[in-house]
């Protein structure tokens, strides 16, 4: 079996990042940082999701532990919960490697992949991640509005920028494909008053010592090299 490639996100390169990206070399992945870095940060609506993931084929990779900040769509689904969505709306996602028929895919994530991510999480993990939820992905950069996080609110769980296109760009690619999504914040509206970007970001910082531990106790057991 192939190479087990790790794709972090923002949170990797906001407060507390250089652990988490510390955890995820220290075992033998391949690892892309998605935004690039501090100094070279791209935009989510600019990644080049090809880009980044066709060098893993040739590392030897044949599946992906994608890792992503979100916001939260639920009041019970509250900052600090690690969730691994089973499925992604993303009607404004028209990226594709193929420029043929081959581009009407049904892309997802993979199940039985997904299943592993989540029973090697719950066995290691301070508390289970939470198993299925729906991923809506925005445009981005900016955040939503209230009113468009009411209109989305009733048909996903969770809110971000990137995870369903880098989803379909794998799959393209023939690699399995699981994200394990931390909640930085309640989406726009649903907390008590508005936004706060200050806020969010010392969240990051609470969780990416969690999110840094659960990876470091996480991959060893997903076979890194190999399964």
């Amino acid at each position: 079996m192939g190479r087990l490639a790790v794709i972090l996100g923002s949170n990797a390169i906001g407060p507390g990042g250089e652990g988490i990206l510390a955890a995820a070399t220290e075992h033998g992945a391949a690892v892309v940082q998605r935004h690039g870095t501090v100094d070279a940060y791209v935009l989510p609506h600019r990644i080049d999701h090809e880009a980044n993931l066709r060098p893993l084929i040739e590392q030897g990779c044949d599946r992906v532990l994608a890792i992503a900040s979100v916001g939260s769509l639920r009041t019970d689904l509250p900052v600090g919960s690690v969730v691994c969505p089973d499925d992604f709306i993303a009607l404004q996602v028209g990226e594709s490697i193929f420029g043929d028929t081959r581009a009407h895919t049904a892309p997802g994530f993979a199940a039985g992949w997904r299943g592993e991510v989540v029973a090697a999480w719950d066995e290691v993990a301070g508390e289970p991640a939470v198993d299925g939820g729906v991923y809506w992905q925005t445009i981005g950069p900016r955040f939503e509005t209230p009113a468009e996080i009411r209109m989305i609110a009733p048909h996903a769980d969770l809110v971000g920028m990137t995870i369903a296109s880098e989803c379909v760009i794998a799959t393209e690619l023939g690699l399995e494909y699981a994200a394990l999504c931390m909640v930085d914040n309640l989406a726009n509206g649903l907390g008590d008053g508005e936004l706060s970007v200050a806020e969010m970001e010392a969240d990051r910082l609470i969780n990416a010592t969690k999110l840094r531990d659960g990876i470091a106790a996480v991959l060893p057991r997903l076979g890194v090299v190999g399964r």
